[in-house]
C-alpha cells in the first residue's frame, strides 16, 4: 500500500500568519498541488503533519478529501504511524515543495528507502542538509516503519528532520536530482511572489514530458513564446480553449468548403493551441477543460481527414479518399488506445497525422498525404501491439 506524507508546518516567508503550504499556486494551494501529484502516483491515503490548523489549511484539506482519498491531519510521528497501515510505504513531500510528475514518478517506483538529493554546495534555500555532502531535495520514498522510529524519539524533535536523518542513517539510497529537473520548476518555495515563476516552469515541464514530436517541435516553442505573457495576465484556460475550438471549427468548415490548405493549417493551429490549453487546465485542476481539450485534439484531426477524403472524392468521382480517411481514423484511434505513455517520439498520434496531411496538401498532393498518414498510423499501431504483447 502506498501512502503520502506531506508537511504543512512552516510559515510563508512573505505573508505573516500564512503557512507556506497554503500559498496560492496555479489556481489552488501548494498542498493541493502536492496532493494531486501523490494521487497521480497511486497513493490511496494522505497524512498531513501540521503544527496548527489555519482556515486556509482546513479548506485545502477538505478539497483534497473530495478527490477520493483518505486524508488525516496529525501533529506528531506517533499520530501519523497510528493512522497508517502497518505495511504501507510512504511517499514523503517536503514542506512547500513544488515539483512535477516526471520527478516524482521514479521515486514512487523505488523498492526500498530512497531520498532525492542534490549536492550540498548546490542546495537551494530550504533544502535540508542530511550529511555526506548531500541536501534533501524534498521527496523521499520510505518504509512506514520509519515513522515508528521517529515516534520513539523525544516529542520536541522536528518530525521531518528526524524522519530524514533516520532514513539516511539506515542507508537509504540517494538519487541525485538532475539539473534539467531543477530548471523545470522543482524546488521548495515559501514566498508567494516566487511561486508564479515556478508555475510557468512546471507548465513548460509538463509539455516537455510529452513524448510526441508534434509536442516537442511545435507545441513547446509555441509555449515558450506565449506562456510568460499568458500567465502574467492570468488568462483563463477557458479563453485559450475557446479560441482553439473556434479555430478548429473554422478549419473544418474551410475543408468542407473546398479550401484544403487553409482548412488544414487552421486545424493544425487549433490542435497546438488546444494542447497548450490542456496544460493550463491540468495545472489549474480544471478537469472538465482538460477533458474537452483532449477530445478536441482527437476530433479535429479525425474530422479533417474525413473532410479531406471527401473533397478528393468530389473531384475524382471515386471513394478512394474517403476509404483511406476512414482507415486512417480507425488505425489512429486503435493506436492511441494501444500506445503506452512512454512511447517513442517517432510514433504517430492524431496531431502528427494532421501534420502529414497538411504538408502533402500544401505541396499539392492531398491523396498522397492520406496514403502516407494511413501508413504511418498502421505502422504505429503495429509497434504498439508488439509492445503490448511483450508485456508480462
Amino acid at each position: 500500500m502506498l501512502a503520502g506524507l506531506i508537511f504543512a508546518v512552516q510559515d510563508a516567508d512573505d505573508r505573516p500568519g500564512a503557512l507556506a503550504a497554503t500559498l496560492p499556486f496555479a489556481g489552488m494551494t501548494v498542498i493541493e498541488y502536492q496532493a494531486r501529484l501523490l494521487i497521480g502516483a497511486g497513493v490511496s491515503q494522505i497524512v498531513i503533519v501540521v503544527a496548527r490548523l489555519t482556515p486556509e489549511l482546513l479548506g485545502a484539506i477538505a478539497r483534497i478529501g473530495r478527490r477520493g482519498v483518505t486524508v488525516d491531519n496529525v501533529r506528531s510521528a506517533a499520530e501519523a504511524a497510528a493512522r497508517l497501515h502497518p505495511l504501507s510505504h510512504l511517499l514523503v513531500l517536503g514542506d512547500g515543495l513544488v515539483t512535477t510528475e516526471a520527478v516524482l514518478t521514479p521515486l514512487a517506483r523505488e523498492e526500498g528507502d530512497a531520498l532525492l538529493v542534490v549536492p550540498e554546495r548546490e542546495a537551494a534555500a530550504h533544502y535540508e542538509l542530511i550529511g555526506g555532502g548531500d541536501a534533501w531535495a524534498g521527496i523521499a520514498r520510505l518504509d512506514g516503519g520509519r515513522l515508528a522510529e521517529v515516534a520513539a524519539m523525544p516529542r520536541d524533535y522536528d518530525v521531518q528532520s528526524a524522519l530524514l536523518h533516520a532514513a539516511a542513517q539506515a542507508g537509504a539510497a540517494r538519487l541525485t536530482l538532475p539539473d534539467d529537473d531543477r530548471r523545470a520548476g522543482h524546488g521548495i518555495e515559501r514566498r508567494g511572489d516566487m511561486l508564479e515563476a515556478r508555475s510557468r516552469a512546471v507548465v513548460s515541464a509538463s509539455l516537455a514530458a510529452r513524448t510526441g514530436w508534434f509536442d516537442r517541435w511545435i507545441v513547446r516553442p509555441l509555449a515558450r513564446l506565449t506562456l510568460p505573457a499568458l500567465m502574467r495576465r492570468h488568462v483563463p484556460s477557458g479563453a485559450i480553449g475557446g479560441g482553439a475550438a473556434v479555430l478548429g471549427a473554422g478549419g473544418l468548415l474551410a475543408l468542407g468548403g473546398g479550401q484544403l490548405t487553409i482548412g488544414l493549417i487552421a486545424a493544425l493551429f487549433s490542435v497546438a493551441i488546444a494542447k497548450l490549453a490542456a496544460s493550463f487546465a491540468w495545472l489549474r485542476d480544471e478537469a472538465a477543460m482538460t477533458l474537452a481539450m483532449t477530445i478536441l485534439v482527437a476530433v479535429v484531426p479525425a474530422g479533417a481527414a474525413v473532410l479531406l477524403g471527401h473533397a478528393i472524392d468530389a473531384e475524382t468521382g471515386e471513394l478512394t479518399g474517403l476509404v483511406l480517411a476512414l482507415a486512417l481514423v480507425t488505425a489512429g484511434g486503435l493506436g492511441e488506445r494501444a500506445a503506452t505513455r512512454d512511447r517513442p517520439a517517432a510514433w504517430g498520434d492524431p496531431s502528427a497525422y494532421l501534420v502529414v496531411l497538411g504538408a502533402f496538401t500544401l505541396l499539392g498532393f492531398p491523396m498522397l498525404g492520406l496514403v502516407a498518414a494511413t501508413l504511418y498510423a498502421a505502422v504505429t499501431l503495429g509497434f504498439a501491439i508488439e509492445v503490448l504483447r511483450r508485456q508480462p
